[in-house]
């Protein structure tokens, strides 16, 4: 404020001409800084069009997300020695849950064997109630594959081997226990490591979300990544079947993919039932009861806060206003719909290349198998590949943020997330009559959302939803820990498999030279 006052006082003690020139002076820099000003913000506003909320660019958002100069590395980055031959003990493992819940059950599980230096007995996968597949993991993995990718971080086996001394013939009989909730490193250095050295063999069930997410190793983390993205590859014939089907989609151009979460076990979950008949409602409470613990759950608070799943329409009108037009072909990866036709023809008429795995691959094996783990291995597989990715309800589900993890992984491909609180109050204007600036205002929130790039993991966010920084690396980091490993990684740790199984070898030599002797 004292400024303007300095001013007038050179003013009145420098004389005319001098003023004069100093005023035109300051007159000429304001012009300059208002003109730099006004071009400065064009260029932003040019550059940044995609933040106007008037403007989203479809067709960038049918090509992969900017990685910032990181790309995908779950390679090992310090010392990490093989598995030594000499283990303290079997571990077995139950997998309950989907397919996606088993997933992540099963790189826990690998993590587990790791910590405790044990044999990995290849994981049981949950014949449940829901799915009746008794598939198994050699029904829907690559076994041999499985095995072999991780040779360089924990012995695996497909059963636990008879044990033969003095003659006899011996079963080991694992110890079975119920490991808590997340787990923390510790426990199974304590607890389950103790009663493995007891037994021989530990039988951890049921084994969900049984070791943190939350680890402060990155290698831990990475070893993960490794069994996620590299080690767990479907089997050929289900690998076949997935890409038939999205050559047959992308044969007509880009394709989109929607995991429509409209589904019974999970409207009863989030307590979303006003919108149903008194008949529907009641199924779903009936569900509820019997799967899911009693709680006070009122719709209207559920939705304002985004715990119900948007029903078909609010899906294809969030994809509208982002500039999607009915000529976009959508495959659907569903289980059945819960209350049927009447919720779907409002998004069917909105976008009417609908498919899903069945329309467009008819074939025997599909059909019968559409709702057990092979129809959702092949959703998994068509939703990686996707040039889109939408998931309609991704809190609690397992299927969703695997894939959301996945495609981040697999090169930063694009991702649709609603924002579902934020997009609540807008359908609930629509529906009560306040339709004026509604395609704005839902492009105002979704441009708040990420699209698929590099973003700090903040809980609740799952690891297995973002594993970023930890499975990722750059070329020139500014930071020396997010250096990518060296191009022969892998030929490193393969030489120290060989110098472990090199070893082994002399140890046993010289144990078998020494008995010689002695005799």
């Amino acid at each position: 404020m004292r400024r303007p006052g300095l001013h007038r006082q050179h003013w009145k003690q420098g004389g005319g001409s001098k003023g004069i020139y100093a005023k035109l002076t300051v007159v000429v820099v304001v012009l300059l800084i208002c003109t730099f000003s006004v071009f400065f913000s064009a260029t932003i506003s040019g550059n940044r069009g995609s933040l106007e909320p008037s403007e989203i660019n479809v067709e960038e958002l049918w090509e992969s997300a900017k990685s910032g100069g990181w790309r995908p590395s779950s390679a090992p980055r310090s010392d990490w020695p093989p598995p030594p031959k000499e283990t303290n003990g079997y571990l077995r493992v139950r997998c309950n849950g989907g397919l996606n819940q088993q997933r992540s059950a099963i790189c826990n599980a690998v993590l587990a064997a790791r910590i405790m230096n044990a044999t990995l007995v290849l994981p049981e996968l949950d014949a449940n109630s829901f799915w009746h597949d008794d598939s198994g993991f050699q029904g829907i993995y690559d076994v041999e594959h499985f095995i072999q990718t991780l040779k360089y971080d924990v012995r695996i086996v497909e059963s636990i081997p008879e044990i033969h001394k003095n003659g006899k013939t011996k079963k080991i009989k694992a110890h079975q226990i119920r490991p808590p909730r997340d787990a923390p490193i510790n426990w199974y250095t304590t607890v389950a490591f103790k009663k493995m050295k007891e037994h021989g063999a530990i039988y951890l069930t049921p084994f969900s979300h049984r070791l943190a997410e939350e680890i402060d190793n990155a290698e831990y983390q990475r070893l993960r990544c490794r069994v996620n993205y590299h080690a767990l590859r479907f089997k050929p014939n289900i690998m076949r079947l997935s890409e038939s089907i999205v050559d047959k989609l992308r044969a007509q151009g880009h394709f989109m993919s929607i995991h429509l979460r409209f589904e019974m076990d999970m409207l009863a979950f989030a307590g979303c039932f006003d919108i149903f008949s008194p008949e529907e409602q009641s199924i779903l409470k009936k569900y509820r009861k019997e799967n899911f613990a009693e709680k006070r759950l009122v719709y209207n608070e559920r939705r304002a806060i985004g715990k119900c799943p948007l029903t078909p329409e609010e899906v294809g009108l969030v994809l509208r206003a982002m500039g999607f037009d009915n000529s976009t072909r959508i495959y659907l990866a569903a289980g059945e719909l819960f209350g049927g036709e009447r919720f779907m023809k409002p998004f069917r008429d909105l976008f009417p290349r609908l498919e899903n795995h069945s329309s467009v691959d008819s074939s025997e094996e599909l059909v019968a198998n559409t709702r057990g783990l092979l129809g959702s291995a092949v959703d998994y597989m068509v939703c990686l590949l996707s040039d889109i990715f939408m998931p309609t309800y991704d809190g609690p589900s397992n299927f969703a943020n695997n894939l959301l993890g996945h495609r981040l992984y697999y090169g930063f491909r694009t991702t649709i997330r609603p924002d579902r609180k934020g997009l609540a109050p807008i359908f609930i204007d629509r529906e009560n009559g306040q339709t004026a600036g509604f395609e704005q205002a839902v492009r105002r929130v979704m441009l708040k959302t990420n699209f698929g790039g590099p973003h700090k993991r903040v809980p609740p966010e799952s690891f297995y939803t973002n594993s970023w920084p930890e499975c990722f690396c750059q070329m020139s980091p500014s930071n020396p820990a997010d250096k990518c490993p060296p191009d022969n990684v892998l030929e490193i740790l393969e030489s120290q498999l060989e110098n472990e199984v090199n070893r082994d070898l002399e140890a046993l030599m010289e144990t078998n030279s020494t008995r010689r002797t002695e005799i």
